[in-house]
């Protein structure tokens, strides 16, 4: 597989496809039998709420990975994923209810390199924060 984006095509300040996920109950649970991850304060709310937390939170590496699905959904091809890397922030609080927590994700490219790759800065929000501080991402396109 091959990046779908051409590199020419770009130009530093392209806007990339912007993405909403739900988060859930499930989805945590899920992600914790996945990663071996299975700290109480991602699906225990009485622990959460016992160690200060509001309640229930994402895993970080799960918003992580949420987020960078913007930029692997755009270019088409994960394996073009040079380097990847954000800091958590804010938790995003999953509460126990139909709803769940929205985490929206935007990308602009901020660099456009001569060895083909682009530098893309991420946004993630949850409830009108942002979750992820300085999230970039180097992608090679095609």
């Amino acid at each position: 597989m091959t990046a779908s984006v051409a590199w020419s095509d770009v130009e530093v300040g392209t806007e990339l496809p912007a993405l909403t996920v739900t988060l859930q109950r499930v989805n945590l649970v899920m992600y914790a039998g996945a990663s071996g991850d299975f700290n109480p304060i991602h699906w225990n709310e009485r622990f959460a709420r016992a160690v200060g937390l509001p309640d229930v939170v994402a895993h970080g590496m799960l918003t992580m990975a949420t987020a960078g699905r913007v930029v692997t959904d755009w270019v088409g091809d994960p394996g073009a994923l040079v380097e990847y890397g954000v800091r958590f922030t804010r938790p995003v609080v999953v509460p126990d209810d139909d709803h769940g927590a929205e985490v929206q994700v935007t990308g602009v490219v901020a660099d456009k390199r001569d060895d083909g790759t682009v530098r893309v800065d991420l946004t993630a929000t949850f409830q009108g924060q942002t979750v992820l501080g300085k999230a970039q991402a180097v992608v090679r396109l095609a």
